[in-house]
């Protein structure tokens, strides 16, 4: 089962538990991947990562507002997505798919960081944050 029609199960399900504030999150998000489907780049897992950091990014622009309630909803809506994602890799894992990264491109300096970055998301798959990846690939490379 895609992760598509999940979210659309999981749509009807909250609809029929008259659960609203579910339902009506869990459309926004059908409605996203049917729209990237429609455009042929089938990366549902990409697509739920552009979607979840958006809802991040909008809760912390509401919290610094002191606007909570919409900064609580955005958070719920994060939340949501997170249940569809894979699961993310330990710091154990990633810091070992970094080391191999390393190793392949050679890289021993910052300004090859873009080398190692472009050998590595590849071969993540959507298992852990770009912000998070960038991190352990600066600090393996002295930066």
């Amino acid at each position: 089962m895609s992760v598509l029609e999940q979210v659309q199960s999981d749509v009807r399900t909250a609809m029929k538990a008259r659960d609203r504030e579910r339902a009506s999150a869990l459309r926004m998000v059908v409605d996203v991947l049917q729209q990237d489907a429609k455009l042929g780049k089938g990366d549902e897992v990409a697509v739920l990562q552009r979607e979840r950091k958006k809802r991040v990014e909008a809760a912390e622009a509401y919290e610094g507002a002191g606007r909570e309630e919409q900064a609580a909803a955005e958070r719920f809506e994060a939340g949501l997505i997170d249940g569809y994602l894979p699961q993310q890799l330990s710091d154990e894992e990633l810091a070992a798919l970094v080391d191999a990264a390393v190793a392949e491109t050679g890289a021993t300096e910052r300004k090859q960081m873009g080398q190692v970055m472009s050998a590595l998301m590849p071969k993540l798959g959507g298992r852990a944050d770009g912000k998070r990846v960038s991190a352990a690939v600066q600090q393996k490379l002295g930066a």
